[in-house]
């Protein structure tokens, strides 16, 4: 069975969409095997997306993931980080699939509702930063 995480992002728990990204990745086939909302510190959102430390956006992106609570979870299906990311959409709500989550609850390419795995193996290691 293969892991992505999930993370409802902080524009999304704003908005009241906590309810409906969940009963969509339940009605996608996905088993939510952790789940918690929580209050990154910018220590914890520097270390989630370290990797993207050196890109100009990675300042804007820790202060926008620290600015509010999020919904962190464990989503688990065959397939699941190609499938999540088909359900999730294009980082560009503008630019997402309609049907998408970000298309139908994302505001802009930062504040995209939610945040998906990009590999098998990001999808283990995501999971584990949060769920260990």
């Amino acid at each position: 069975m293969e892991k992505t995480l999930m993370i409802i992002k902080p524009d999304a728990v704003a908005a009241g969409r906590i309810g409906d990204v969940l009963a969509r990745a339940e009605r996608e086939g996905f088993a939510i095997t952790g789940l918690c909302m929580l209050l990154l510190s910018k220590e914890q959102a520097e270390a989630f997306y370290s990797v993207h430390r050196e890109r100009p956006f990675f300042a804007p992106l820790v202060k926008y993931m620290s600015s509010g609570p999020v919904v962190v979870g464990r989503l688990e299906r065959e397939n699941a980080v190609e499938h999540w990311r088909k359900v999730i959409g294009s980082t560009d709500p503008l630019k997402a699939d309609p049907g998408t989550i970000r298309r139908m609850f994302g505001a802009s390419i930062e504040a995209n509702a939610v945040h998906g795995s990009d590999s098998p193996q990001n999808g283990e290691i995501e999971t584990e930063f949060f769920f260990a």
